[in-house]
């Protein structure tokens, strides 16, 4: 219903025939009186535009000079329309006269003053009647969005075809946050922010308006009364979710996989252990009989006691090496290879059952299993695990494997036992091993032979390739006490694993290398994982079809250098100075074989080491053979006064030969010894060292005896050549200095030769060069032997006497005395024969 006021003042307006001039914001329109306003056209849509009644009829027409406004709304329609027609009016009744008209006036003004209050509130908005859906006016042509949206012209806009669109205020350029934890919504004309899944508010409410209200928390879905995983599985609460892992002693399900909300899994079963092929022995057959009825009869929750029964089983067969003795060493290793893969898969399958993250134990026989357990990724950073036999330091990354799923495991197990398996076992050494061993001992090295003198440790992860590690695992191994000595020269503690081949095994040291040795415990690391042990290598530095010709040839050197010294003594026919030089250079040439056959080789010493025996020897080996060199000179120069200096007197006494023989060696050895008293001794070999050229010491004098040598039996041949061409030559005395001279020769080219190819021996893996020399060095002797007593007729003479003695041979007596008989000849002449 219309206000009373409203009212009033259209009646008013109506019968009392308002004349007055409304304000000039109201243009005028026929009404009460002769003229009367038009509704304003602000007022057009106003609140009491509807409620007012039609204006009544024109009083008189309007000029036709005054234009009729046709634009009014279709809410007024025209003014001069028909449907403003009003019926007739009767006469205006004047009951109450003056008085009532005054009231009906005071009522219509009181109307006008409302009608200015609203015109002045119209007219300060304004507003245009088109703005757009989700938007205020600004004015009469402009219009502006609401918050929360925009148009592509911007907030406030002046186009009819603009239109306000929804703000996404969670688009990712938007400066709208939510904070951690949580996920921003968009609404029409709004936004709100939740938690993500996993999270919620800790008032319980589900939205909140901006990250200064985020108070998201992780929700732990594993303590809710509701079970989130299957009944084979344990919940495990992240932040955010949760996941569900198998219990300890359980496996995947085909077709599921672990750590996820569905996950499913069934009890573990024993792995099927079959014996290796091939022989069995009486041990393995019954070790394998147990093993089934521990399959038969396993459960996950008795790993613990499974694991401690295999044990024992494994140390019963193991124990007994003469059972096992009766397999060939081929068939052993193999069976040895087998046996130690099955049993790392069987330990391996046992540990991810056992309850604890840890287990140790020790069996009746010290063997000893070490065990670390942790969930997949739970392990961080290096750990180290250890018993009393052998600790290993590895990272919790190589012990996981990539594709499994369940907890990750490492265990050593370390047996004395297990050396009763792999006794007798081949060591291949890699080429860069042995490289390094023939610089150490300057020598080739040929093989090596292994003894174990540690416990065996087989080493097992849950990852299975192990082959090739990320980081170096660093393992420190007990050497057993009673093995516990020093190596010796050709012999080092090395860590070695255990290699499968195609038939059978044997020890190498590729990817491993030794760290040291202290208190008793060895280090080592390697790039892969397998059964090690510590080794106690001896190397084969020489060859033994070598040595087996040193030895034997030295032994008939030494016989035939024996029976040279005695004929020299005991044959008068043949006594003279140069029977007396050659007696010393057989002397020499003995005792230094002797020394070289007994002592040559380090024993006592080390490789860091030379002790004082082997100093010793090198030092006599040193002076003798030089003083073999320096008897050879002599007899040249014994030579030289025969055929050169025949008629100047008589050649060196046998005190001066002495002298050289003996003196100069003597000092030249203990000059030597004075300045560097450390270059007698090697690291294999007692003899001198090479190193800081001390090797001169013996060089240098036998190249100058040789050179000397070989110019005196030059000029020797010159002066014989000579001689022979005289008109009257002594043929005599000529064919005895030519047949020492030849001798003589002879002589110098066996020993010349000998030690000459030993210079040239640079590069000992040269095996023509090696022979060559050892059996010409060897056979010296032999050829002293040759050339000095069997090539000379009176020798020979005096061997058939003597023959004839022990065998009383009536020839041999008549020998005997022809042989007396030319003595007492020789003796007669020996004055003009002494020089010879």
């Amino acid at each position: 219903m219309e206000p009373y006021w409203v009212q009033a003042l259209c009646q008013g307006l109506q019968r009392c025939k308002w004349t007055g001039v409304l304000p000039r914001e109201l243009t005028v329109w026929r009404g009460c009186g002769q003229t009367v306003s038009e509704l304003p056209r602000q007022f057009r849509g106003g609140s009491w535009a509807s409620l007012c009644p039609p204006p009544p009829p024109p009083l008189h027409k309007v000029p036709a000079s005054q234009p009729r406004d046709t634009t009014q709304l279709p809410s007024l329609g025209r003014l001069d329309s028909p449907a403003y027609a009003l019926p007739p009016q009767p006469a205006v009744q004047t009951m109450g006269g003056p008085r009532r008209c005054s009231f009906l006036l005071l009522l219509q003004v009181l109307g006008i003053f409302l009608i200015l209050l609203e015109a002045g509130s119209q007219k300060t908005s304004d507003c245009a009647r088109w703005c757009p859906p989700n938007s205020t006016c600004v004015n009469a042509t402009a219009c502006r969005c609401s918050p929360g949206f925009s148009s592509s012209s911007g907030v406030i806009f002046t186009s009819l075809l603009e239109s306000c669109d929804d703000i996404n205020e969670c688009r990712s350029l938007s400066a709208v946050s939510c904070g951690k934890f949580a996920d921003c919504q968009n609404t029409e004309g709004s936004y709100y922010c939740t938690c993500i899944p996993g999270y919620e508010l800790p008032s319980g409410a589900r939205m909140f308006k901006n990250e200064s209200e985020n108070r998201c928390q992780d929700v732990d879905e594993c303590s809710s009364e509701q079970p989130m995983c299957h009944e084979s599985t344990i919940c495990i609460n992240t932040v955010g979710s949760y996941k569900c892992r198998c219990r300890r002693g359980w496996e995947l399900k085909p077709g599921f996989q672990n750590k996820q909300p569905n996950t499913t899994c069934e009890e573990m079963s024993f792995p099927n252990w079959t014996p290796p092929p091939g022989k069995k022995t009486q041990s393995m057959s019954h070790f394998f009989e147990r093993v089934q009825r521990l399959r038969r009869d396993f459960k996950p929750a008795l790993a613990p006691d499974t694991m401690k029964d295999l044990i024992q089983l494994m140390d019963t067969m193991l124990e007994t090496p003469r059972d096992l003795e009766t397999l060939s060493l081929t068939e052993r290793h193999c069976m040895a290879t087998d046996y130690l893969l099955g049993l790392e898969t069987v330990l391996r399958m046992l540990a991810k059952a056992m309850p604890g993250a840890s287990f140790t134990y020790v069996s009746p026989s010290d063997t000893e299993l070490s065990l670390m357990i942790q969930e997949h990724g739970d392990g961080d950073g290096n750990i180290t695990i250890g018993q009393s036999h052998a600790r290993m330091l590895l990272n919790w990354d190589v012990a996981t494997g990539a594709k499994d799923s369940g907890p990750t495991v490492m265990g050593i197990l370390s047996s004395w036992n297990m050396r009763n398996l792999l006794a007798n076992a081949s060591l291949k050494l890699e080429t860069e091993k042995k490289v390094e061993l023939s610089k150490i001992h300057q020598s080739t090295v040929h093989g090596a032979q292994a003894e174990i003198v540690s416990a065996v440790s087989l080493v097992f992860l849950s990852n299975t390739n192990t082959e090739k590690l990320d980081s170096p695992v660093t393992f420190s191994h007990r050497v057993n006490p009673q093995q516990e000595e020093t190596p010796g020269p050709r012999q080092e503690l090395i860590c070695a694993f255990w290699k499968s081949d195609n038939r059978s095994g044997h020890w190498a040291t590729t990817g491993c290398r030794t760290l040291g040795t202290r208190n008793g415990s060895t280090t080592c690391q390697c790039n892969h994982l397998s059964s090690f042990a510590i080794l106690m290598a001896h190397y084969d530095i020489e060859d033994p079809k070598l040595a087996l010709i040193t030895k034997v040839g030295l032994a008939v050197s030494l016989v035939c250098l024996l029976l040279c010294i005695l004929t020299f003594l005991l044959v008068r026919p043949i006594q003279g100075s140069r029977t007396t030089v050659h007696l010393h250079l057989c002397i020499c040439l003995f005792v230094g074989s002797a020394i070289f056959l007994a002592g040559i080789e380090n024993k006592e010493g080390s490789i860091q080491k030379v002790g004082l025996r082997c100093r010793l020897v090198a030092g006599l080996l040193h002076y003798f053979f030089l003083a073999a060199f320096c008897w050879m000179s002599l007899e040249g120069v014994e030579l030289y006064f025969l055929v050169v200096r025949v008629f100047q007197g008589q050649g060196l006494s046998k005190w001066q030969l002495c002298l050289i023989g003996y003196g100069v060696p003597l000092l030249i050895v203990g000059v030597s010894a004075a300045v560097k008293s450390d270059g007698y001794g090697r690291n294999n070999y007692c003899w001198l060292n090479p190193e800081g050229g001390f090797l001169w010491s013996f060089v240098g004098p036998v190249t100058l005896i040789v050179l000397c040598n070989a110019v005196i039996f030059v000029t020797t041949v010159w002066k014989l050549t000579q001689k022979f061409s005289e008109i009257n030559p002594d043929l005599k005395k000529l064919k005895k200095a030519r047949v020492l001279t030849i001798t003589a020769m002879a002589q110098l080219f066996v020993l010349g030769c000998t030690w000459g190819f030993g210079f040239f021996l640079f590069n000992p893996q040269s095996w023509l060069l090696s022979y060559t020399f050892t059996i010409l060095n060897c056979l010296q002797g032999f050829f002293l032997f040759v050339l000095h007593c069997l090539l000379n007729k009176k020798v020979r003479e005096e061997y058939r006497r003597w023959a004839g003695r022990v065998t009383g041979n009536k020839y041999s007596e008549f020998t005997t005395s022809m042989t007396g008989t030319s003595h007492n000849q020789t003796q007669a002449h020996k004055p003009s024969e002494s020089g010879m």
